[in-house]
């Protein structure tokens, strides 16, 4: 099947490159002109450069405002984008190169992810318009064998439920074990001990960047770490540094 595509594709190249009148005539268009495997590659101009000039991801009211053609173009576009920037970044780590911007595979996911938001939000008003529902995958919070909740989203089978005994298997829910209390107890300690490492790390930050910098913008670092009381930790000596204030 493959060779077959692989055939195709070729004769087609062959066809579009002979300039026949037929594909002229019925206006066939191509994104970009076809350079084989060197679509996964980026612009020679762009090779072992430092900087690439670049532009921000896409914003959601940006994208809001164009329509379903223009997202299911972007939306390739973007992907296009984002497999030739990874195959870029492997190509300079086995290279041992530096990987000019690589910022530019979180504008593209971002990017991505604002597109696939505003389909869904599309979607959502179509169903709910129409049917009278939400076009979203349905879903219930469901106990694991460990007595985690957690939200599992539903899925279409070939098997009817009853007889799947394959994901009845794998899917035991709301079915605990009696001797998790213990596993329970420890879960909670665990997941209390990180939140109080970070936020201990947070103070520390804050303090140190107060020492560093006293004239700094208070009222931004508040924003950024929120779980950080400034107010205390002014008086502290960690935080005055090689000034009275």
């Amino acid at each position: 099947m493959a060779l077959r595509v692989f055939r195709g594709l070729c004769l087609l190249k062959n066809v579009i490159q002979k300039g026949s009148t037929h594909l002229r005539t019925n206006g066939v268009h191509i994104s970009v002109v076809n350079r084989d495997l060197m679509e996964f590659f980026d612009n020679k101009k762009n090779w072992a450069v430092e900087q690439v000039k670049v532009g921000r991801s896409w914003s959601k009211d940006e994208l809001r405002i164009k329509s379903n053609e223009d997202l299911h173009k972007l939306w390739f576009i973007l992907l296009k984008e984002r497999n030739m920037l990874l195959t870029m970044e492997h190509e300079c780590k086995s290279q041992f190169e530096l990987f000019p911007n690589p910022e530019r595979i979180n504008k593209v996911e971002d990017s991505m992810k604002n597109v696939e938001t505003v389909v869904r939000e599309r979607n959502k008003a179509y169903y709910d318009l129409e049917v009278g529902e939400n076009g979203e995958r349905p879903g219930e919070m469901v106990t694991n064998l460990l007595g985690l909740n957690f939200f599992y989203r539903k899925f279409e089978h070939l098997i009817p439920k009853f007889l799947n005994k394959g994901w009845k298997d794998r899917h035991n829910f709301n079915v605990v074990n009696g001797n998790v209390e213990k596993f329970q107890r420890f879960y909670r300690e665990k997941i209390h001990n990180e939140k109080r490492k970070k936020r201990n790390r947070d103070k520390n930050h804050v303090m140190h960047l107060m020492k560093r910098f006293p004239n700094m913008d208070m009222e931004a670092v508040k924003q950024q770490y929120p779980s950080v009381d400034i107010e205390k930790i002014k008086n502290y000596k960690k935080a005055r540094g090689h000034y009275v204030p």
